[in-house]
């Protein structure tokens, strides 16, 4: 008896492809949100049997460029989902899911702070508010120059507009 080959990106520990089929399965567009110790990544991906169709994206360089917002903390994925969502609006998507992929979802976290920006730019995404970060967080009181959060805002919504 032959033993089955594994998919390449599963054998890699890169896809998860029984959640990925679940996520497809609800035909909706997905915040696809990548983190790494170097910056991060947000998208709105939708489904095409020919590859997803990316309708909007934001990383952490383009966020620097922007808004002069360097690195990948708390505040600048806070901004990023903002930014991406207000983006996304303009194209007519008032509702997305969650996609992490194999990462974990942690509580005040990187990827949470991208889901808070994201739902706070006034897009639907299914998900509990105990997991978004704390108000001193987002503030930045644990950051050395902390950005003002309402001053980028109005510069994100002027940009975007």
């Amino acid at each position: 008896m032959k033993t089955p080959t594994l998919l390449k990106r599963k054998k890699e520990g890169v896809t998860d492809y029984r959640k990925r089929l679940s996520l497809l399965k609800s035909e909706s567009p997905r915040l696809v949100v990548r983190v790494s110790g170097k910056g991060f990544t947000a998208q709105v991906a939708e489904y095409d049997p020919d590859g997803d169709v990316i309708k909007g994206t934001v990383t952490s360089r383009v966020m620097e460029k922007i808004a002069g917002i360097k690195g990948n903390n708390t505040q600048s994925c806070y901004l990023a989902g903002y930014y991406l969502g207000k983006t996304v609006k303009k194209k007519d998507i008032d509702y997305a899911i969650l996609d992490i992929g194999r990462f974990d979802l942690i509580k005040g976290g990187r990827i949470s702070a991208v889901l808070k920006g994201f739902t706070d730019s006034g897009v639907e995404v299914p998900c509990s508010e105990e997991i978004f970060p704390s108000k001193e967080r987002l503030e930045g009181k644990h950051v050395k120059h902390p950005v003002k959060l309402d001053e980028m805002k109005k510069k994100i919504d002027e940009k975007v507009n």
